[in-house]
Formats: structure tokens, sequence, C-alpha cells
């Protein structure tokens, strides 16, 4: 018995998990693949392969992602998916309005930008909404600081859109600086590493491991622009006593956060906003504001943007809402007369 939770332990059991193990028939495991077939589960006996049940796919409105905890039924079918810790989503690419989980439970998020031709700050800011949003730790990690003329100088910058987060600076291609990631994350924790497409996540990774888990290719010369070479979101377990994410690579990250959240991220901005004449300040300059001069006007400029990406979200997700619900009244009252004669 000992032995069975503390296997679960390591892979990231806790109390708040067990709390909400209220049917003792049921076998807690973790979801540490998705595929067509099914979901790959690690439970204290062991990994297997967990089909949805019949009454999960009919009643559930919550499906399972990677990093989730599931309860196992008779045959090994998945009948439940527990209450989330934390999340990390963004909303779909497109018009559309729904969210993409990403990963599930995890406690420290690696943004990993490369200090190449495709270094931006303002990327990372984004990341860093998302990881307020979801309840995540964010670390930021500086790559492939060997091709930079002045990785210290990268570092001041990106410490200007942090809001006191760790900055780590390394290359992992030559295998320096990686140590500090371990420093990162507490035992049984899980970790995510997130960025564009060739900034060396699956580099990072392998390193760790100390073998080629993760297939890497060379970026491309016009651009810094690498090639999707992680596909699937695996939850590995690490040598040193902790599980790892390595996430695909994200083009295009919509946020769904709203207006408290960017707040939150961006809490210098907001703190020298308190101090402006104006309730209304637009924060570009006007008499009186308190922002413009104490804060650099790319941070500003970001936090207005992001502000008003959220205030236009509520906007649109309310009219969306609006819409269904009319086109779900209609059909009601369709089935309920009839159609018109």
């Amino acid at each position: 018995m000992l032995e069975a939770a503390m296997q679960l332990e390591s892979l990231g059991w806790r109390d708040f998990f067990a709390n909400q193990l209220d049917d003792p028939t049921l076998i807690p495991g973790r979801v540490v693949l998705t595929h067509r077939d099914g979901y790959v589960v690690s439970t204290a006996a062991g990994v297997v392969t967990a089909p949805p049940s019949g009454n999960f796919r009919r009643d559930s409105v919550l499906w399972p992602t990677t990093g989730d905890w599931v309860l196992l039924g008779e045959g090994g079918a998945i009948e439940r998916v527990l209450q989330r810790q934390t999340l990390i989503s963004r909303k779909t690419p497109g018009r559309a309005f729904d969210e993409q989980v990403l990963a599930a439970n995890v406690d420290v998020l690696f943004v990993v930008a490369g200090l190449d031709l495709d270094f931006n700050p303002r990327r990372m800011e984004r990341y860093l909404v998302l990881a307020q949003k979801g309840g995540v730790r964010p670390v930021l990690v500086l790559n492939k600081a060997d091709v930079h003329h002045d990785p210290a100088e990268a570092a001041r910058a990106v410490q200007a859109v942090s809001g006191g987060c760790p900055i780590l600076t390394m290359s992992a291609a030559e295998g320096w600086g990686v140590e500090a990631l371990l420093e990162q994350v507490g035992r049984n924790e899980t970790a995510a590493l997130a960025g564009s497409s060739g900034v060396g996540k699956s580099t990072i990774l392998n390193h760790l491991l100390g073998q080629d888990r993760q297939a890497t290719q060379a970026v491309q010369e016009d651009g810094s622009r690498g090639r999707h070479t992680t596909t699937a979101r695996e939850l590995i377990a690490m040598p040193q006593g902790w599980l790892l994410m390595d996430l695909p690579g994200i083009r295009e990250l919509h946020m769904l956060a709203g207006e408290e959240t960017v707040k939150d991220t961006f809490d210098d901005v907001a703190a020298a906003a308190e101090n402006c004449r104006f309730r209304d300040c637009s924060h570009t300059g006007e008499p009186g504001c308190a922002v413009a001069g104490n804060i650099p006007e790319e941070r500003a400029r970001a936090f207005q943007k992001l502000r008003g990406e959220a205030a236009d979200l509520v906007k649109q997700t309310a009219v969306h809402a609006d819409l269904a619900a009319k086109k779900r009244s209609a059909a009601f009252q369709k089935k309920k007369h009839g159609p018109p004669r």
C-alpha cells in the first residue's frame, strides 16, 4: 500500500487530487500521452492504455489531456477526470472562441526563447499572461546564448518584462546552463517547456535526460525559424525525480485571459497607472500620466495591447454566448411545438 502511494506521489499525486477520490473501487492514474486509440495512463501498478468508458463518452464535458488525473473503472476504462489544479490553455487559432488545453496540472512553465534572429521579448509577455491565468509558476529561459553577441544585454531586456520571475541564460547545444533548470523544479513536481519552434526545447529535454529522446532539426537560416520536431504532448519522468512535458511549437498565442489577469502580469504598469491624473488615461503621454517616463514605452504599449485584446475577448465571448443561447431556445421551441405549418 505504501509502495503504491509512493509511486503515485512520483507522478505528482497530492492531497488536492486525493481529496476528490470518493470511490475506492476506482483506480487513479495520470495521463502521460494521448493518441487516437485512447490515453496512455500511468498508475501505481504500471502503464496502461485506457479508452473512455461508454458512460464517460455520453456524460462527460471534460475530456482528458496530457497531465490530467483520471479514475479508471472496471476493465481499465476512464470513468472520470479529476478537477485540475493548474491549466495551460489558449484560445483556438482562428475566429472560434473555444479553449485549447495545452497541458494540465503543471507546476512550472519554462518559457524558452532562442537568442537568435527570432528573439522577441513581447512574445514572452504573452506566455507570462498565460501562466498567470493558469496558476503556473513561470521561468524565462534564454537559450542559444552561444550565438548571441551579448547574452547579458538580452537578459536585461527580458528583465523589464519578467515581472520578477527567474531568468535563465543557457546554451543547450553547448551543454552549459542546463543545470540551472533543475533548481527551479522540486521533487515530484511537473514542468513544461513552451516556446516557438526552433528555440531548442527538444535539445534541452535531451540534455536533461542524457539521451536523444526527442528528434531535433537545425533551424532555417532565413529568420531562425525551426520546424515542429515535437508533435505530441508527452509527460516524461526525469531521472532527477520530476516530470517534464515538451509542448509542440506554438505559432499563435491567442489569450483567454481577462483584464485582471493582464493587470496582475503587468503589475508594474498597473501600479504606475494608479497615480495617473485621470482615471481614463490611455497611458500614451497625456499630461499627468504616471506611466509615461516611468515605464518603458514598449512595455506600456504591450500592456495596452493585451488589455485591449482581453476586453475584446470578453465582448466577443458574450456575443457568441448570446447567439448560442438563442439557437438553443429556437431548437427547444421547434421541438416543443413542431415545425411551422
